[in-house]
């Protein structure tokens, strides 16, 4: 019998996840290390100066109140430090981590995926 250990993800069906009010919840928000355009490897400086940087994310779900112009499945840039900490869950889809993002930080909007190249004044 397999051990079920404290910090495996919650597992749920996406239809069961329902933000409250205007509540905006993001995933794959990356932390791992950047290629800048030249080649150079930048590993990974989360939770350092060099790592204050707005990041990337995908759209996972929105509140029944929220009337703006987002949809799910669009990439916003929100301002570094404008989301909580991760809840990792697993539905039908894979394994998630999911943040909820301050829209009065979000300042970038895209159908598609954004490379991250090196955004920020550090490098």
């Amino acid at each position: 019998m397999k051990a079920k250990l404290a910090f495996e993800p919650t597992r749920f069906e996406k239809k069961q996840f329902n933000p409250l009010g205007k509540h905006v919840i993001v995933h794959n928000m990356t932390f791992d290390q950047r290629l800048t355009r030249g080649g150079i490897i930048l590993l990974n400086d989360d939770m350092k100066s060099a790592g204050i940087r707005p990041r990337w994310a995908q759209i996972y779900a929105i509140g029944p109140d929220y009337d703006g112009e987002l949809k799910v499945g669009q990439w916003v840039c929100v301002e570094h430090g404008r989301w909580t900490r991760g809840m990792d869950i697993e539905d039908e889809t894979g394994e998630h981590t999911l943040r909820r993002i301050d829209l009065n930080d979000t300042m970038l909007v895209s159908d598609e995926r954004v490379d991250d190249f090196t955004m920020g004044d550090k490098v």
